[in-house]
């Protein structure tokens, strides 16, 4: 590599690393948590999260919805899921002021009220460093200044001459702390560098429209909303608890075999039904879409549909969690993110120890 490019590339990596270090080194740590967050939640929240198991049909979704209107009368509904996978498992509601019920999937009774746990809180930490919007604006550019710094960091590895490769594949662990510290910053960024790459431009997806565009232009396909239902009728039932039970019911019916349905209230006015299938690499997901206010259907989109751009971003959450290929999957990407993690502290030093000479 060019001595005169390789100084502008190095003067890139620093500063930009001095800019968003601090931000890399919080979400990277709140990431490599958040990739056991099902292992964590089922060792350590079964006394509310599951009930003994019973002989029992499921108390309906108008009961449970009757008796949380009775405990919460004011608060606004944002989120039910109900996990089918296991029939014990308790039904979460969850509100717009961050408060979680848990009721008896056959009595309706109330199990548990909580705030936020911390595995949630870690993972707000990682999207919005919870500062909300202004959070995730920062999040967003610093994910797009930690991918060029990782490609930037790429172009410094890689040794000049053929003979100091394994040089640069090795950790001197007997060498002076500067020298140990210079290997852990660079031998240590190479090995997760493919890893971090992935992760953070999944994360892009979440974050930029042009990102899922991109995908769309690969694929040749474009991301679908979901076919719109044609005739609709609107729905005359008044009742929240009873038209949620209805929809919840009517589709159960006719796509039976989920193992876990959520209902969310989105922008715009409106209800977002989804159902999780068995999968094993994309999600398997038929996600319904209806007016808020009246329960009327507006579109659905069944997995079965799927084109490329569709499949994409049904496998984007799985890849960036470290969820796609199973338990090997997760220890990658938990490895790669403390590696992430390390990398602005050692950075750090390696600058304080040349500014200082």
């Amino acid at each position: 590599m060019n001595k005169k490019f390789k100084n502008i590339v190095r003067q890139i990596h620093l500063w930009l690393g001095l800019t968003t270090g601090l931000v890399v080194l919080i979400i990277s740590i709140a990431g490599a948590l958040y990739v056991f967050e099902e292992e964590i939640r089922a060792a350590t929240q079964k006394d509310f999260r599951f009930v003994p198991l019973q002989q029992k049909p499921f108390a309906g979704l108008d009961q449970i919805i009757t008796q949380f209107d009775k405990l919460a009368p004011k608060a606004k509904l944002k989120l039910i899921r109900i996990t089918e996978q296991y029939p014990n498992a308790t039904v979460e509601l969850s509100t717009s002021k961050d408060e979680v019920y848990y009721f008896n999937p056959y009595t309706a009774a109330l199990v548990s009220k909580r705030g936020l746990d911390w595995i949630e809180i870690d993972r707000k930490l990682h999207t919005s460093l919870l500062l909300g919007e202004p959070g995730e604006f920062i999040m967003r550019w610093s994910v797009v200044i930690f991918v060029l710094m990782l490609i930037t960091g790429l172009l410094l590895w890689f040794p000049g001459r053929r003979r100091l490769l394994k040089q640069s594949l090795t950790i001197k662990r007997d060498a002076s702390f500067k020298r140990l510290n210079y290997d852990l910053h660079n031998v240590l960024g190479f090995y997760a560098a493919v890893v971090l790459l992935i992760t953070a431009l999944s994360g892009l997806y979440f974050a930029f429209k042009e990102v899922k565009t991109a995908a769309s232009f690969f694929t040749g396909t474009k991301l679908t909303p979901g076919k719109a239902i044609a005739g609709a009728k609107v729905d005359t039932i008044k009742s929240v608890a009873q038209r949620y039970n209805k929809l919840y019911r009517e589709a159960s019916l006719k796509y039976p075999g989920a193992l876990s349905t959520s209902f969310s209230v989105r922008a715009k006015g409106e209800l977002r039904l989804r159902m999780i299938y068995p999968y094993r690499w994309a999600r398997n997901q038929n996600t319904f879409f209806f007016d808020e206010a009246t329960g009327t259907p507006l579109r659905a989109k069944l997995y079965q549909d799927y084109n490329g751009a569709d499949f994409i971003e049904a496998t984007n959450f799985d890849l960036h969690t470290g969820k796609l290929f199973g338990v090997p999957h997760k220890i990658l990407s938990f490895l790669a993110s403390l590696i992430a993690a390390s990398l602005p502290v050692t950075g750090f030093i390696i600058w304080w120890k040349k500014r200082r000479r």
